[in-house]
């Protein structure tokens, strides 16, 4: 399977934030607009912004949201492309603490609230800080999100790999499905170079090892009060986990979305395929109301609209044209 190639998205206004968790590099396309929210997105380990969304935000048909919408690429503290290392024994945030370092952002740009777009921990991250702070997140766009804490085998069986596979192949092998990584293609390639390079990965990657539980829940205080996007591909390493997510977020509130081809990194295999189910989304939030919809017939918006009873499972084929039968519920 190819994954998509892009250009390159045009260069942004880049902001380094200072938090008390290490300073944020957010990288800005756009201007606020008023009464609207913020697209705020956060990449997975072993990514930056650019290798995470590049292809997904310099697609032809996410101009659309490029034109309404501003958006905030944030990547975590010393994730960033050519980033310093850090000193040996430095103590890197967990993941509740780059959850604490969103808002610290939104201050500095004076930003009141977003529509979330994370990717594996990013993913984790942002539905932890919807979490804690639900009166800042409009809706989530989450991919290969696994809400679970790293129990004992999960630990034992990481020392293990950690033994015998070099960081680079582990983060590889949560990033990218089986077929993936029998025949690279240029993507997996090009963030295995990344890999080489970025010295403070390893830490970040830790992080995710030594997670707690996120907490997900369908009543009380602890739920989603927002609209979800849930994303996974059908090879991806997290598609059971994603599976999980869902029955465990309210059905009236989410929308599942499992994408045939998508392999571990459906933003980068099949972008159009999710920018098209990204514009459903935000247009059942109530904004991009006659925004042109593309391949997908109009009557099938209601499949992806939050509001619906039921959250539903969707499957995609990668080629063009009619992506097959509406989606039942399940």
């Amino acid at each position: 399977m190819e994954l998509y190639e892009a250009d390159p998205p045009p260069p942004g206004k880049v902001t380094l934030v200072p938090t008390p968790f290490g300073a944020a590099l957010v990288t800005a396309h756009g201007e606020p607009r008023p009464g609207r929210p913020a697209i705020l997105t956060f990449p997975d380990v072993g990514h930056d912004h650019a290798s995470c969304f590049g292809p997904l935000f310099a697609h032809p048909e996410m101009a659309d949201i490029a034109r309404n919408f501003l958006l905030l690429h944030l990547d975590p503290p010393g994730m960033e492309d050519g980033a310093p290392p850090y000193p040996p024994g430095y103590q890197y945030p967990s993941l509740e603490q780059l959850a604490e370092l969103v808002p610290c952002v939104l201050e500095h740009l004076s930003i009141t609230s977003i529509i979330g777009m994370g990717v594996g921990v990013g993913a984790f991250v942002l539905a932890k800080f919807a979490l804690l702070h639900p009166e800042a997140v409009e809706g989530l766009v989450l991919v290969n999100l696994d809400a679970k804490a790293r129990g004992w085998m999960d630990w034992a069986a990481s020392k293990i790999s950690s033994i015998t596979s070099s960081t680079t192949e582990l983060i590889l092998s949560h990033l990218f499905s089986q077929e993936e990584l029998a025949a690279p293609p240029p993507a997996l390639r090009r963030v295995r170079e990344r890999l080489e390079g970025a010295a403070n990965a390893a830490l970040l990657w830790a992080m995710w090892n030594s997670r707690g539980d996120l907490g997900l829940e369908r009543s009380g205080a602890g739920a989603l009060r927002c609209p979800v996007l849930l994303v996974v591909g059908d090879q991806a390493p997290h598609e059971d986990a994603a599976v999980e997510c869902n029955a465990k977020l309210d059905p009236t509130q989410t929308s599942f979305l499992k994408m045939a081809d998508g392999g571990g990194q459906p933003q980068l295999s099949q972008p159009a395929k999710l920018t098209e189910a990204f514009k459903y989304f935000v247009q059942g939030m109530g904004y991009m109301a006659a925004s042109a919809m593309t391949r997908l017939s109009r009557s099938r918006t209601a499949s992806l609209d939050p509001q619906r009873s039921r959250s539903r499972t969707l499957s995609r084929g990668s080629a063009g044209g009619d992506p097959g039968a509406p989606p039942a519920a399940p």
